[in-house]
């Protein structure tokens, strides 16, 4: 094995951009070899040109260097240009950070140069403490898709990835593919001219998958453990017949649909009582009847029938009462228009009538709803009050446009009742219940065996057999920017169990989160971060000689990616890891770190800093800023020619989560006037790419008040706020009003001591 390369650090100045118009190059260069004690300095043009690039590289192949900074724009902007693999680089933001957000003018010059030469320093003060990441590259990486539920969107997801030349297995737990779409007599329709019911083609599907050379299909059959991660999850298919089959995968995906809302649940809209049924037992009927006169459970053939929009949904805003399913399910408005064209279809003279709060058809739905007016469907906007079931059914309602109380009889009452997805086991629920049963609660014991039965994927993680869940039990994922990436990194959730939908919009989703489970596998095997940061080859390393055994990063990984050994000590896995490093703003003796983020490279960054003396009336404000919402936000606040106040000096952290606490202790013992932080929002609606990050740092922040008061602080000098990244404007006023705010407090008393 070649000995490591002695490090050789270079600093590349760009000029180019109106940099070199309004700051001293010669300046910037004098700090980056003084100061920032770089081997090598340069400046150019335009660094990001070919030739500025070439530059570059001709230094890293010719003269040794290892790492280098580069002083330019933001270290968002220009990221193929400057891409050197082999090299650490870390980068100043000049242009949008400095030149484009201070005011224009000679009386602004001072400040703007010192804020510049302060980039300059920190970049070269961070790339002192990083290392280029090489990967953690598994060689038996494998690339088979395992797929759990057979339905539309298993199966869609299943074809998708097999097209693509990937091995596919499809899990199914019943003897048939094809799920619910098995159940229905027609199909909203998905192409022009959207007039008419068309056919389900839930069988032809499934014989593509089972003649598919690529797809290897399990019927009867339940995902009994999933063990390991990305990559190399070892998975074992139970089967009907007691046998059990290991299957090797790179990525799965969860797509096990949903079950229909109980309709028992429903008595006071006349749930259980003769002839009122849900739309799953009207296609039933349907079916039954293939395209002839429809008929109820007793044979009597079906004259008029009343359909109840929101049935159970939407909380007590839907036409149930009480507090059931507080979501609209998306589908059931079309769903019910599909139903009464069956009778139309059939009979023009049947009464039709769908009563409804609000009419939603996604899609090319307002198509639908007009085809079915032609055909004589009544839409009555009312509010369900009751329903009676029986020979003749009659549902009470007001009706909404003529402001009254009034009943109508059918011979049919249909509930469109919700979506309730096939999730597995509430984790919240499961920890709970694992706590109780380990104390010796012997009803706890009973009710985990119970909960175990109800898993899906069998998760061998210490978090729980299951992926978190969101509200109300749909597969949690950031219904933004990532919707199929769950919190289990490398599983994907697909159709109605990641929120409510169509068929249609079920077999788009499919077919997304098998290119995502593709992509997993794809940076997987060249050992890159999977998503968000896909290009990201560091991960996690853990100096265990200075570890308490705390537990808190693995308590704390949003992703289940730390287990234990056992001596307790934290074990990474890897590929399961977002690298956000929330485990490394856990640690409270910082012995977590990455090769190129660290709490030594954030931490002299900070150090790095030249703090005036609180004579001379210049406030340095640290912002500790999320490179996915906040720090965008102050690019494009640059970019938007949006000024700022001069005086803070902002740094990317990949996540609030990876914030230590000794950033901001370190700061303050500086001589920092005030502290920001910028993250994404949280909470249940969370904007967080790393789901709970935010959540965390906000957690943590609210225990700093007592360093605060120990080091003789106001408590407002360290601020949290929450920020989108749409917010440029917005992040504007915060820093000025900040910085006013801090000018009236007057400087850290702090100051001279660090």
């Amino acid at each position: 094995m070649n000995a490591p390369a002695t490090p050789k650090y270079a600093a590349y100045i760009c000029s180019g951009c109106g940099i070199g118009d309004v700051l001293d190059i010669a300046a910037l260069e004098k700090v980056a070899k003084n100061e920032g004690k770089m081997a090598l300095v340069k400046t150019h043009d335009f660094l990001c040109s070919a030739a500025g690039v070439e530059m570059i590289k001709q230094d890293i192949a010719n003269e040794g260097v290892t790492h280098l900074c580069i002083a330019a724009c933001s270290r968002r902007a220009k990221t193929e240009a400057f891409y050197f693999p082999s090299v650490a680089v870390s980068r100043a933001n000049l242009r949008e950070g400095v030149i484009w957000v201070v005011a224009e003018g000679a009386e602004h010059d001072e400040v703007r140069q010192e804020m510049a030469e302060d980039y300059v320093r920190m970049s070269c003060a961070e790339i002192k403490k990083m290392t280029a990441p090489a990967g953690n590259i598994k060689e038996a990486s494998s690339k088979k898709i395992l797929v759990v539920g057979g339905g539309m969107s298993g199966m869609t997801a299943a074809l998708a990835a097999a097209d693509a030349g990937y091995e596919v297995v499809l899990v199914e737990k019943t003897g048939a593919l094809g799920g619910f779409a098995n159940q229905l007599y027609k199909r909203v329709p998905f192409n022009s001219p959207y007039a008419e019911p068309q056919e389900v083609g839930a069988g032809e599907t499934a014989a593509k998958v089972h003649s598919h050379p690529k797809i290897k299909v399990y019927l009867n059959a339940t995902v009994a453990e999933t063990a390991g991660a990305p990559g190399r999850f070892a998975v074992k298919i139970a089967t009907e017949s007691g046998s059990i089959s290991e299957e090797r995968c790179g990525a799965i995906v969860q797509a096990t649909g949903f079950t229909t809302y109980p309709l028992e649940k429903l008595p006071e809209l006349g749930g259980g009582q003769p002839n009122v049924v849900d739309q799953a037992g009207l296609e039933a009927l349907a079916k039954a009847a293939n395209g002839g006169p429809i008929k109820r459970a007793d044979g009597k053939e079906v004259k008029s029938v009343v359909f109840v929009q929101c049935a159970g949904q939407r909380g007590s805003g839907g036409n149930g009462s009480g507090q059931h399913l507080e979501y609209c399910s998306g589908h059931c408005c079309a769903t019910s228009i599909k139903q009464a064209m069956y009778f139309k279809d059939q009979n023009p003279d049947i009464d039709t009538v769908i009563m409804y709060s609000d009419l939603r058809v996604p899609g090319m739905g307002e198509d639908f709803y007009r085809s079915a007016q032609k055909k004589g469907v009544i839409f009555t906007k009312a509010k369900v009050t009751g329903v009676k079931g029986g020979d003749r059914c009659e549902v009470q309602f007001k009706d909404l446009i003529l402001d009254e109380e009034t009943a109508t009889d059918a011979d049919l009452v249909v509930l469109a009742t919700g979506q309730v997805p096939n999730a597995g086991v509430n984790l919240d629920e499961w920890t709970a219940t694992v706590t109780a049963a380990e104390s010796g609660d012997e009803a706890a014991k009973e009710k985990k065996a119970a909960l175990q039965k109800l898993s899906v994927l069998n998760l061998q993680y210490r978090q729980g057999p299951d992926m978190p869940q969101f509200k109300y039990g749909f597969a949690d994922s950031h219904f933004i920017c990532f919707p199929y990436e769950t919190r289990r990194t490398g599983i994907y959730a697909a159709g109605p169990v990641r929120r409510p939908m169509d068929m249609f919009q079920a077999t788009e989703d499919a077919t997304g989160a098998a290119m995502k489970a593709i992509q997993a596998v794809e940076n997987v095997e060249k050992g890159r971060a999977v998503h968000p940061r896909a290009w990201d080859l560091s991960y996690p390393k853990a100096r265990l000689e200075g570890c308490t055994q705390c537990k808190r990063c693995t308590v704390e990984c949003p992703f289940g990616a730390i287990d234990e050994d056992e001596k307790r000590f934290p074990v990474f896995n890897e590929e399961r890891c977002r690298r956000c490093g929330t485990c490394m703003g856990a640690c409270p003796v910082r012995v977590i770190s990455f090769e190129n983020y660290s709490c030594d490279t954030v931490g002299m960054q900070i150090k790095a800093v030249n703090i005036p003396d609180e004579f001379e009336e210049k406030p340095r404000i640290l912002i500790l800023a999320c490179e996915n919402d906040a720090y965008p936000a102050l690019d494009m606040a640059g970019v938007q020619r949006m000024t700022y106040s001069a005086y803070v000096r902002a740094i990317p952290v990949r996540c609030l989560g990876s914030v230590n606490t000794i950033w901001i202790t370190d700061a303050l013992n500086s001589g920092y006037d005030g502290v920001m932080m910028m993250g994404c929002k949280k909470g249940e609606d969370y904007q967080c790419h790393f789901v709970k990050g935010s959540e965390m740092a906000y957690y943590r922040m609210s225990k700093i008040d007592d360093t605060l008061k120990q080091l003789g602080l106001e408590p407002e000098r360290v601020q949290t706020q929450e920020v989108a990244i749409t917010d440029n404007a917005r992040v504007v006023k915060l820093i000025n009003d900040y910085v006013a705010q801090l000018n009236e407090m007057g400087p850290s008393p702090m100051k001279g001591f660090g």
